[in-house]
Formats: structure tokens, sequence, C-alpha cells
């Protein structure tokens, strides 16, 4: 039987090449985003348009949307990014924290609560975050916002891995390597190709026993 796959921040990036591959493998998938783009119109999937993982009204409306319907696998996938060093902090460069907190760190924890009807045992929820969130393994600075924003999120992660043990379902934290998007300019090591290749066989690996861990996309156990 054919998984439902739901994914955040579509229209884009990691998280078209998500579609694309989750497609290809003959899933059902389910596209959100704020607004959609000709590349994802061209996919065919089922797309939910106006879903702001930061509005809490927009994933209610998104709830309502689905409500009774199964979801496999939740992507958390939606991001922004601004790199801060400690020079720059304005009045701007604080707002530009506060969205990136809302979007990175409460926007995967508000839209799994907003599905938890959706998820049942065997469930799976992949929180896609960064290695820029690991305290240990910051040796560079900077990037204030971003990695506090990544932080947050690993914690969270870590807290609804315990929270939904219980029922049977796994989450996952992602780091999907340094990719070359338009998030991070087109600079990088990997194309998305390769990125969500990795990423999907970490989703097919997580399980109940292995929950709440953070994992490189190649397959690194990384450090908090």
């Amino acid at each position: 039987m054919s998984k439902t796959v739901l994914i955040t921040g579509s229209n884009r990036g990691i998280g078209l090449e998500f579609c694309t591959h989750l497609k290809r493998r003959g899933y059902f998938v389910i596209a959100t985003c704020r607004q959609s783009s000709p590349a994802l119109d061209l996919l065919g999937v089922e797309l939910i348009e106006d879903v702001d993982v930061s509005d809490f009204q927009s994933l209610a409306n998104l709830a309502t949307i689905l409500s009774g319907r199964k979801i496999d696998w939740l992507i958390n996938n939606a991001g922004v990014a601004d790199d801060i060093s400690m020079d720059e902090f304005t009045e701007r460069t604080i707002a530009s924290c506060k969205r990136m907190y809302e979007v990175n760190s409460l926007g995967p924890l508000l839209t799994t609560k907003a599905l938890r009807g959706n998820l049942s045992k065997g469930s799976k929820v992949g929180i896609i975050t960064s290695r820029m969130g690991s305290v240990a393994d910051n040796d560079s600075g900077g990037s204030y916002g971003y990695r506090m924003s990544k932080a947050a999120v690993n914690a969270a992660g870590k807290s609804l891995s315990i929270d939904l043990k219980p029922n049977g379902i796994a989450v996952g934290l992602l780091h999907p390597g340094w990719v070359r998007t338009d998030m991070t300019g087109h600079s990088g090591l990997i194309d998305t190709d390769e990125s969500v290749s990795g990423l999907m066989t970490r989703m097919d690996e997580l399980n109940i026993d292995n929950t709440g861990s953070f994992w490189h996309s190649n397959g690194e156990l990384l450090s908090w």
C-alpha cells in the first residue's frame, strides 16, 4: 500500500526535490507551501497553498482540509536563513532572528501538533534541521539567529520523540548537508538530488528504537 507523505516548504530546493523523489517512488505526495512554483505545478502532486508554518490559523486550516486522512511521513522542511554576525545586531537583524525562530523552531512543532490527528502508529516525523544547531560542532562562531533557531528545533524534536513514542510515532532530526539551493546562494558541496537521496534513506531507517536521533543525510550520527 502506497504511503502518504506531506512536505512543508515544497515549492523549491530540498522540499521540491523531496516531492520529486517521493512521487518517483510511488508515494502519494501532499505538497504544502505559501505559494507554489512552476516546477512544483508540473509535478502533478496534491498541492495545498497558503500554508505558513509560523501561523497558527494557517495550520488549523490545513488540519481541517486534511481531517480524517492518514499521514505516514510528515517532513517538516520549511525554513528561512539569514547570516548574522555579532557586529550586525540591529533592529532589522533582531527582527530576522525572531522570524527564523518562528519558522525554523516553532514551525515544525506547530505543524506536528496541528497534524497530530493524522499521525498514527508507524507514522514518522522528519525535521530538516542543520548541524549548525549543534553546540558541540560549532567551531566557527557567527550565524547567531540561524544557529539558535536550529538548536531550538533540535530540542523541540527531541521532546517530540519522547512524547510521541508511546503512540508508536518516530521522530528524526535530519541535517541535509551543505546543499546548493536558493537559500545558500547555490554555494555548497552537494546538489539537492544527493541530499534528498540520503534523507530518504534516513527516513526509511527511522524507527521507534532510534527515534530522537540527530543524523547527517550521509548516515553520520551528529552530536548535540
